[in-house]
């Protein structure tokens, strides 16, 4: 077989992989595992009344959930009164009537409210409170230096810490970083004060010390769930049983259950509903989805890169400048961070699998582009002449003399761009994509190593696995003094 027609059959089956849209309802969640637990409820209250779901579980922070609820990449998912009033809608002083006004603009719905008022808190180390005898916010102007370290919403959004430190008047300067870090690195006297939510399970774990806001600054969070208007009467009517349903000592266990003693918040809510876990995928069964997942992922964006890129690289060769400005601009794709490219994409595109294979399609045109161009201007000038002289065509010299003796650069080109593939397309779950990098980043979340191992093993797996095939591949198609090291 050509070895340009056995590489694209490889690629056309690596991509060919796809799963059907089954119609099902789409419940979405945040990062942190308050969150993922709720949503977790929703789902199984709806899987009771015998609908198929699907989970879109750790989308991002606030606007990213809200985002995808207004597309319609998510039909459900849990939020908080004075998150909607204050970050999303702007509106802090508005009524329940004007807030579901507004919600109704964008053709939104409060669906329930589940009974529970899960605020900010400032906590920080028990044993500095206890050293320093802090016990309330505005305790904090006397400790500039003490070490605040704040999750990445709170650190940004307008009921967040700007607000406070105005309201306080407070000394510190502030880092960044993800919410479910923060705890150990209190535990690891890296930090000395961060925010938390009231109905975490962690603080006690933590030997944490809540300041109480006596300045009164954080509004009631109570927990709500928001929906579509176009969803279906009996779906919100099932989710109108949630209605009061939860108390802030309930949360607090299953929030402890999910981030303290590491069960999976899948396992804490059926446990909760009293459900069997007939339906619960095996570990072995979630591996072999989010693999697949993946190969789906990878495999389109690589196929759709060498469609493209081969072919311009091959018509390029007789342009040298036009070619610089091809492999110019494919470079300045690769300098975008992968997670500000799909951040980008969503407004664009929307969450799912779209956003994702179009970032990991535009990151894998540099290396084929360029190695096929290097591969084609590597050809011995004098087999140029040669085939010159037998009176070949353009098309006919490319065809039968450089792309084969050029193979082994392409290649090496196409296997770059699907190892780099592989490893970026982790990301893809914070844009809903699924794949390895959904245990990942909920693993990240709920501190669970466990979790992680599942998405980053199997992903370092198949990267071994793509350096052996096209290793394989090259031995069978490239004459062994034309193959070059990988």
């Amino acid at each position: 077989m050509n070895p340009g027609r056995l590489l694209l059959l490889l690629l056309w089956l690596h991509g060919s992989l796809v799963f059907a849209d089954d119609g099902a309802l789409t419940v979405g969640s945040k990062t942190f595992t308050e969150s993922h637990v709720l949503a977790e409820l929703v789902v199984q209250r709806l899987e009771m009344g015998g609908y198929p779901v699907e989970r879109k579980i750790g989308l991002g922070g606030t606007m990213v959930v809200w985002e995808a609820l207004r597309s319609g990449a998510v039909d459900v998912y849990p939020e908080y009164s004075g998150t909607l009033a204050q970050a999303i809608l702007q509106r802090p002083d508005a009524s329940l009537a004007e807030v579901e006004a507004a919600l109704a603009t964008e053709k939104l719905q409060l669906l329930a409210t589940l009974g529970f008022n899960n605020t900010y808190v400032i906590v920080v180390d028990g044993a500095l409170a206890r050293e320093r005898d802090l016990s309330k916010i505005s305790d904090l102007r006397q400790h500039p230096d003490l070490r605040v370290g704040l999750s990445l919403e709170f650190l940004n959004r307008a009921d967040g810490w700007p607000a406070l430190r105005a309201h306080y008047q407070l000394p510190q300067s502030v880092s960044g970083l993800e919410h479910a870090l923060a705890y150990s690195a209190i535990g690891n006297d890296q930090l000395d004060v961060t925010d938390a939510y009231s109905t975490d399970g962690d603080l006690e774990q933590f030997d944490l010390q809540a300041l109480d806001d006596d300045l009164q600054f954080f509004p009631r969070y109570d927990a709500i769930l928001l929906g579509r208007e176009d969803l279906p009467i009996e779906v919100k009517q099932l989710l109108a049983g949630l209605e009061g349903s939860l108390t802030e000592q309930t949360v607090r266990s299953l929030n402890a259950a999910a981030g303290v003693d590491g069960v999976s918040p899948r396992s804490v809510v059926r446990d909760y509903l009293g459900r069997d876990d007939s339906g619960e995928q095996s570990v072995a069964q979630s591996v072999l989805h989010n693999t697949l997942v993946h190969l789906k992922l990878t495999g389109i964006a690589l196929t759709l890169a060498c469609v493209l890129a081969i072919p311009l690289a091959l018509l390029l060769t007789q342009y040298a400048r036009a070619a610089g400005v091809a492999v110019y601009l494919a470079g300045l794709l690769q300098t975008i961070p992968s997670l500000a490219l799909l951040a980008m994409l969503v407004p664009l595109l929307g969450l799912g699998q779209v956003p994702a294979i179009l970032a990991l399609f535009l990151y894998s045109l540099l290396p084929i582009l360029r190695n096929t161009l290097t591969g084609i201007a590597s050809v011995d000038p004098l087999l140029r002449e040669v085939a010159e002289g037998m009176g070949l065509s353009v098309a006919q010299r490319l065809r039968h003399v450089e792309i084969p003796l050029a193979m082994p650069m392409i290649l090496a080109g196409v296997k770059t761009a699907a190892i780099i593939s592989i490893g970026t397309a982790t990301l893809a779950a914070f844009v809903g994509a699924g794949g390895l990098g959904e245990p990942i980043v909920t693993g990240l979340n709920l501190n669970d190593h466990g979790l992680i191992l599942q998405g980053a093993l199997p992903a370092a797996g198949l990267a071994i696995v793509t350096e052996f095939l096209f290793e394989c591949l090259e031995r069978a198609v490239v004459p062994r003094h034309l193959a070059v090291a990988g």
